[in-house]
């Protein structure tokens, strides 16, 4: 048993490489999925707005760590040999479309209904209306949420631990078993989190401001 100190903690610092590079990979492609998503629940027709309600309802009702353990341990049973990191990314991506579709979703209806008939009036389908009119519209107010949003998946990404893989809370409980000093150990778990959080937070909340400013004016 050894104690904790500078080489236990540059240990856990170096795996916040890791909490990082998954989180841009959930947020990279749940935002990618989570576009479809969005356009599909405000498109016209009512197959994709089905498919994209039930994808919602799906990735909204269950909790990540269950969607973790369906991917990872599910997989073998269909054949399939995953690592923690294909599972990780996997249930981290399905999981953020679904909540980004969401967000993205409310951002696109917060359009005026004036903006969606001056471009019916103008004849634009609804692919170019999306991309021409409601789309650069619905991007600034989406903004400061979608920011607030990756505050979670980074979050969110301690539970991939459970699956092992080596992130922030993984290297931990490493670092932890060696030591059995929970309280330092675990200390410095949270600082590295509220490290990274809090400047997005603050960002998320300095957009929601500005927006505030200028909707004032």
């Amino acid at each position: 048993m050894r104690t904790f100190g500078f080489p236990e903690f540059l240990f856990i610092l170096e795996a916040a490489q890791w909490t990082l590079a998954l989180s841009a990979i959930a947020f990279v492609g749940g935002a990618i999925l989570g576009l479809v998503i969005a356009l599909a629940r405000t498109s016209e027709s009512t197959a994709a707005r089905g498919a994209a309600i039930a994808f919602i309802q799906v990735f909204q009702g269950t909790p990540l760590l269950l969607q973790l353990f369906l991917i990872f341990f599910g997989a073998p049973v269909l054949g399939l040999d995953i690592n923690p990191w294909i599972a990780a990314g996997v249930a981290l991506i399905l999981n953020s479309a679904a909540f980004l579709g969401e967000i993205w979703r409310g951002c696109i209806e917060a359009i005026p209904r004036g903006q969606v008939e001056a471009a019916q009036a103008l004849n634009l389908k609804y692919g170019a209306r999306m991309r021409d009119v409601i789309l650069p519209q619905a991007f600034k107010i989406a903004l400061p949420p979608t920011v607030g949003y990756v505050v979670q998946i980074i979050k969110g990404t301690s539970l991939a631990a459970i699956i092992g893989f080596t992130e922030i809370t993984r290297a931990g409980q490493i670092i932890n078993n060696a030591t059995f000093q929970p309280l330092e150990v675990f200390s410095t778990v949270a600082v590295l989190y509220f490290v990274i959080c809090w400047p997005l937070s603050l960002l998320a909340a300095h957009m929601e401001r500005k927006r505030a400013r200028a909707l004032a004016r």
